[in-house]
């Protein structure tokens, strides 16, 4: 089996993905007009827009911060430390290009799940890729079999592997048992989770931005500290990266390198096509009234994500000078840290592994719980037994080696992505129709406001009940 799921992930991850997840996001920005580069202000605005006076759903920040809790995990602690070792500088500025082109991914996904969302019989809204691929393809068995694997992977694998991060951490810092640890996430996340997505929402606005504000925060200082240093380094990234002075990166590959691990590790950090993200999109009352203005939000994720964080823990590896071949992953951001912070640069990472960690769990739970949805599986009982077996995932993960099982959920994620991002080329022209018309009504100087009855492309499978009757002032 190991062997089966390896040759799988191989085939998966260094050819289908890498390029058909690059390809995508070159077609969407193509295709679309660039809107990451030519409508950033756009997406600022949306987010900071008043929240619609229609409860069904979260509130657009609320999605972006839970959106943004599965994205901001530990990989960008570990994983960009990975790049920077296997890859050198130059791996951070194709990360940054993934996640440049991602955003039209981002956007596009989360646009259709927007637009295909229904709702459920307690009133609440709910979406997703299962959704747009049932609907707008009429293919419900894509649907399920992308169901499955986001709840295998997203609701139960990846919550273990973000609870070993913590029960690591805190037993290396502190010298908490693992058990206790495992025992302590479960009793926090079930706070949080048997409270449903909503409760998951109010949380995640709350600790994201915290999270991530006080990273940056420390980035940024160090940052400052070593001003002189930092134009420097900018240069060495993109210099590495172009093959002008491959010698200073030292890693062997130079260019190719370089390319190979920045796209793979962009493309897991910021998720963009894998179908994560769009679960929850689908869930928010978007403001303004209109699909494009949450693939707007959704968009902005990316950025954060990668442009922002990841980018942030690349500098503080490379002002720290501690780069030698010898460590990676969380032991280099750790030693790191160390080198800035002192004794305390342990205890800071810990704390921040703890925060991204947790609010991962959350996240990736909120997608598990979303396709439950969709396979018509939202009664109490088995959501009840989606969230023990979640929780018991987490303490099974505090003390366990993830690495096998760590393997299926690439598999899993890896067919999840391949789903997603056929059904979402193959709709690619109703993504373009509704950007066309979103940003045609703001040129015109009007509030963009999605209208079904004068949609120029396919509606079935779209609720008129959501685009017509009900349509809110925000």
């Amino acid at each position: 089996m190991d062997f089966f799921v390896d040759g799988l992930n191989g085939i998966l991850w260094n050819y289908v993905l890498v390029y058909g997840l690059l390809g995508a996001g070159l077609y969407f920005t193509i295709r679309l007009g660039a809107p990451q580069f030519r409508h950033f202000g756009e997406m600022l605005r949306v987010i900071t827009a008043a929240p619609s006076t229609d409860k069904r759903g979260i509130t657009p920040f609320q999605a972006l911060t839970v959106s943004l809790a599965s994205r901001v995990g530990t990989g960008n602690l570990a994983g960009v430390a990975v790049a920077l070792t296997l890859g050198g500088p130059g791996a951070i500025f194709w990360m940054w290009m993934v996640a440049l082109v991602g955003m039209a991914t981002a956007y596009s996904e989360s646009t259709l799940a927007q637009l295909y969302k229904v709702t459920t019989k307690n009133g609440d809204f709910r979406g997703g890729p299962a959704f747009y691929i049932s609907k707008g393809l009429n293919a419900p068995w894509a649907g399920a079999m992308f169901s499955v694997c986001l709840i295998l992977s997203f609701g139960l694998i990846f919550v273990a592997v973000q609870s070993n991060s913590i029960a690591e951490a805190l037993n290396g810092a502190f010298g908490i048992e693992k058990l206790w640890v495992g025992l302590g996430i479960a009793v926090g996340a079930a706070i949080v989770i048997f409270g449903g997505i909503k409760a998951i929402a109010r949380v995640a606005e709350i600790l994201v931005p915290f999270m991530a504000g006080g990273y940056l925060l420390i980035a940024i200082i160090v940052m400052v500290l070593n001003i002189s240093e930092v134009p420097g380094l900018l240069w060495l990234i993109v210099s590495s990266a172009l093959g002008l002075q491959e010698a200073a990166g030292g890693v062997a590959g130079g260019v190719m390198a370089a390319m190979l691990n920045g796209i793979k590790r962009g493309l897991f950090s910021n998720e963009a096509g894998m179908g994560s993200a769009p679960n929850i999109a689908a869930v928010a009352t978007p403001s303004p009234h209109h699909p494009s203005s949450q693939g707007l939000v959704q968009a902005f994720g990316c950025f954060v994500d990668t442009i922002l964080v990841c980018t942030a823990t690349a500098l503080l590896i490379l002002l720290s000078g501690v780069i030698d071949g010898e460590i990676t992953g969380m032991q280099l951001t750790q030693s790191a840290l160390d080198v800035h912070l002192g004794p305390v640069g342990m205890y800071f990472i810990a704390i921040a592994i703890i925060f991204f960690a947790f609010t991962s769990i959350l996240g990736n739970y909120s997608y598990a719980e979303n396709a439950m949805v969709f396979l018509g599986l939202e009664g109490q009982v088995p959501i009840s037994i989606l969230r023990a077996a979640c929780l018991a995932m987490v303490v099974w993960g505090a003390l366990q080696t993830v690495a096998t099982v760590f393997n299926f959920a690439d598999a899993a994620m890896g067919l999840m992505a391949v789903i997603n991002l056929t059904a979402i080329l193959l709709l690619s022209g109703t993504v373009y129709r509704l950007t066309k018309d979103y940003f045609a009504q703001r040129k015109a100087g009007q509030e963009p406001t999605f209208v079904l009855e004068e949609f120029e492309g396919a509606t079935d499978g779209i609720s008129d009940k959501i685009w017509n009757e009900d349509a809110p002032t925000a």
